[in-house]
């Protein structure tokens, strides 16, 4: 076998891991947890969903004002009506130090973390701050991206393997869908940091002019700092577009060599 075919396939496998492991198997297996816990249905979250939203829970964040102790167990943190999040890498998050929340509790702010299919730390604390200046609250934002993620995220995971085992000149233009999914996500994230802050409501106890919030770095609100900055989950997108780039100029070559011989 050629070189470049092997190295395409090296990369491609470590691309699909990483997006098996971080994002796929998290988001399909965990997939409406937030939502039925909401509707008063957690009686219907299986005990295999349970079992891998506490596995991928750990070393997440975790608030303030969540029990140690339960804070990577899904049951208990239902039945004391704890908030929850989604489990999936999170790829972006946001902090807003607010003078009502106290440096020594909360040293880093009230952080927020954004992931494909959903939205995790504290969420209620962001939105209980983000009422004072009118904003809606974060599940009006990309509701239908959010409930599609999964699929998306399978359909981008079948996409690696029929590469790994075809040559197609459509399998190697769908692959700039993995190689832009650090683009898309940022994409996304802007034009809804856009549309939240261009459609505020007069009921907001601070009246503030439409503005676009921060994408990246530190911004401030009203009387709030706000902190934007990638989370672990979007190097990981970093790493799968590279690998996947890097993938397909390693099969073009073999297949050029392929031409040529």
């Amino acid at each position: 076998m050629n070189n470049s075919l092997i190295k395409s396939k090296i990369f491609t496998t470590l691309a699909l891991g990483i997006l098996l492991y971080f994002f796929v198997i998290p988001a399909v297996l965990t997939h409406n947890v937030v939502q039925l816990k909401k509707e008063d249905k957690a009686d219907k979250i299986s005990t295999l969903t349970q079992n891998i939203w506490n596995y991928y829970k750990k070393g997440q964040y975790t608030s303030p004002t969540t029990p140690k102790n339960i804070a990577d167990n899904l049951k208990e943190l239902i039945s004391q009506d704890m908030e929850i999040g989604v489990v999936t890498a999170p790829i972006w998050y946001v902090a807003l130090e607010a003078p009502n929340y106290p440096k020594k509790t909360f040293p880093n702010g009230i952080p927020v973390y954004y992931h494909f299919d959903g939205f995790s730390g504290d969420v209620f604390e962001m939105e209980t701050i983000n009422h004072f200046i009118g904003m809606d609250p974060m599940d009006r934002g990309a509701p239908y991206l959010r409930m599609l993620a999964p699929y998306a995220l399978v359909f981008t995971a079948l996409l690696l393997v029929l590469f790994m085992v075809y040559n197609s000149k459509i399998l190697n233009l769908l692959m700039l869908i993995p190689i832009s999914l650090p683009i898309i996500f940022i994409g996304f994230y802007s034009y809804w940091l856009y549309w939240f802050g261009h459609h505020m409501h007069q009921w907001g106890a601070f009246k503030i002019k439409p503005f676009t919030p921060t994408v990246f770095g530190d911004g401030k609100v009203a009387q709030f700092t706000t902190h934007s900055y990638p989370a672990i989950g979007f190097w990981l997108l970093v790493a799968i577009s590279i690998l996947s780039l890097l993938a397909l100029v390693s099969k073009n070559k073999a297949l050029k060599a392929k031409e040529d011989s």
